[in-house]
């Protein structure tokens, strides 16, 4: 009889979160799958659990994904675990869970803490209806797209992010989406958990020279009713267009087909004012 998979939520940080039937569960199965296991076994030895894990990752959650499901098949639970929170959910175990359903196996959900709705709660932004766009591309030219598809969506929006990325992301938020209310949620359950609640103009100043730390999760308010009739005029083009050119280390020309996409202006225009404005910023 083929055996189940288990999907089985994990603390965000403080081990006190971990839910009794989670325990349970891990001390049940007959292995593990974690993301890393390193992290996997800290947490298994807290709650004194010994059980074989396998490696599941991003890198190689093709093939070993086909090993677990034979695995499983052949009539063994797993348990599939992330570093922390709900496995599945901007997280490659979402691979896992599709092909346990294209062959067949029971898929069955012990939920646990979610850093997408800890923070929602907590952000003090309006929750009724939301959108989770999960980590902007660390590609400059995607993240920018990726904004620029949802800059009127009305519904509030949730992102992951990494410290290291935070001021390049709040600048092109700013860009986007123009000077929005922000939470920015950080370290949620542990020692040093923060809501900052501010505006993305304050953000992107106060953060670029005053890095943060950390888990990061930004909640931003949506678009008010007349996103849809935002206009860009052409002088805000060519400044788009200037900083993308010097910021991405690309030409004039590409810059201005880009920022052409962005902002519906023409991009013959666009690069005709930008060379004119470069071309005086010489001669000055």
């Amino acid at each position: 009889m083929s055996g189940i998979l288990y999907v089985v939520g994990t603390p965000i940080g403080n081990l006190g979160d971990m839910s009794p039937r989670a325990v349970e569960t891990l001390e049940a199965v007959d292995f593990i799958a974690a993301e890393d296991t390193r992290v996997t076994l800290k947490l298994l030895n807290h709650f004194g659990i010994k059980k074989p894990m396998i490696s599941y990752f991003e890198h190689n959650k093709y093939e070993r994904g086909e090993i677990i499901c034979q695995r499983i098949i052949s009539g063994e639970n797993c348990a599939v675990v992330t570093d922390a929170g709900m496995p599945c959910i901007s997280d490659p175990g979402e691979l896992l869970v599709k092909q346990c359903r294209e062959y067949g196996i029971k898929v069955s959900a012990v939920p646990g803490a979610s850093a997408v709705i800890t923070a929602l709660a907590v952000s003090g932004l309006p929750t009724g209806r939301f959108t989770f766009e999960g980590f902007l591309s660390v590609n400059k030219k995607s993240r920018r797209e990726h904004l620029n598809e949802v800059k009127n969506e009305k519904r509030t929006m949730i992102f992951y992010e990494a410290p290291h990325k935070l001021n390049a992301t709040l600048r092109d938020m700013l860009e986007a989406f123009g000077n929005r209310n922000i939470a920015i949620v950080r370290e949620l359950t542990k020692i040093h958990e923060e809501v900052i609640k501010t505006t993305l103009e304050k953000a992107a100043a106060e953060y670029a020279e005053n890095p943060l730390k950390g888990e990061i999760v930004l909640i931003i308010e949506g678009a008010g009713d007349n996103a849809e009739k935002e206009e860009y005029t052409l002088d805000e083009a060519v400044e788009m267009a200037v900083r993308m050119s010097e910021e991405d280390n690309i030409s004039l020309s590409e810059a201005a087909k880009r920022t052409a996409k962005l902002t519906g202006i023409k991009r013959g225009l666009i690069y005709k004012n930008t060379v004119e404005r470069d071309d005086n910023n010489e001669v000055q």
